[in-house]
């Protein structure tokens, strides 16, 4: 991967036009596009688009093809974001007692099938520290009180620009982020919750599924907001059950659905694949 490879992402009123005035300037400017996705929402009048894209011409740099782009977009009223494909999206996990999430993030990496790159690993309990020491990743332990909350936050967010992060991970973490930080790292949080929303929150999650003969469970990862698990949704993992799944065998399969659906909002996060449109998602697969 070069670095003449970009990701191009926009969203603006949908208008007649658009596709072509892109693709329009990215010709003239020599740019290959390789891949382009677009969707256009009826019922919010937002118009959505990713283009992948090599500028083939050195004597185009990206400073030209910024303030290219910059005039297209005040044409339009275009919120947009150019992207370099080589730049790995730094990421930083926070995680309480239950490890699964983050083994599974761990090793999606070293086995280069995660596009992102884990920094750290931040946890309220030192439980899983020797798990992120197996995999040479820095573990800081910030325990937190309601009465220290605001200083752990603090913490945090200096770790966050210390290790220069992109994105932070909820990966079962169990504890609720402040609204200050939550609108501090607005669309860069995602939370993977343990159920199919909307339906049973708080604690146990599986145990009251199984108290209610559910017939189908699941995991929701999603953007955190100063809303408790009411951010957008950025994928949902289910599975068909039954009446002779015991809680345990409910919780072993939940927890299998936790992981790929975190791992694949993470990924298509990185991919800058996700947009938002309004309390929900667009996803470019």
């Amino acid at each position: 991967m070069s670095d003449r490879e970009f990701v191009l992402t926009l969203s603006c009123p949908d208008s007649r036009g658009i596709v072509a005035a892109v693709a329009n300037l990215l010709t003239a400017h020599r740019c290959n596009i390789e891949e382009s996705q677009q969707y256009g929402d009826h019922y919010t009048g937002r118009f959505f688009m990713r283009v992948q894209l090599t500028a083939e011409d050195p004597a185009v740099s990206e400073d030209v093809l910024r303030g290219a782009l910059a005039a297209l977009a005040a044409e339009y009223g275009m919120d947009w974001n150019l992207w370099r494909r080589e730049a790995r999206t730094r990421v930083l996990v926070m995680v309480s007692r239950f490890g699964h999430c983050l083994n599974d993030l761990l090793y999606r990496q070293r086995s280069g099938l995660l596009n992102a790159e884990i920094t750290a690993v931040v946890s309220n309990h030192p439980d899983l520290e020797f798990l992120a020491d197996s995999y040479g990743v820095d573990f800081h332990h910030l325990p937190v009180t309601p009465e220290t909350k605001p200083e752990q936050e603090a913490r945090l967010l200096e770790l966050v620009q210390g290790y220069d992060v992109d994105l932070v991970v909820l990966a079962r973490y169990m504890q609720v982020l402040s609204e200050d930080l939550c609108q501090k790292m607005s669309g860069r949080i995602i939370n993977i919750h343990h159920s199919f929303l909307p339906s049973f929150k708080g604690a146990r999650p599986y145990h009251q599924a199984h108290a209610r003969g559910v017939k189908l469970i699941g995991a929701t990862a999603h953007y955190v907001t100063a809303d408790l698990d009411e951010g957008p949704i950025i994928e949902q993992e289910v599975v068909r059950v039954d009446h002779t799944f015991s809680p345990e065998r409910l919780t072993a399969v939940g927890r299998d659905l936790e992981s790929v659906a975190l791992a694949r909002a993470v990924n298509w996060h990185a991919e800058h694949r996700i947009l938002l449109n309004g309390g929900k998602t667009v996803v470019f697969r």
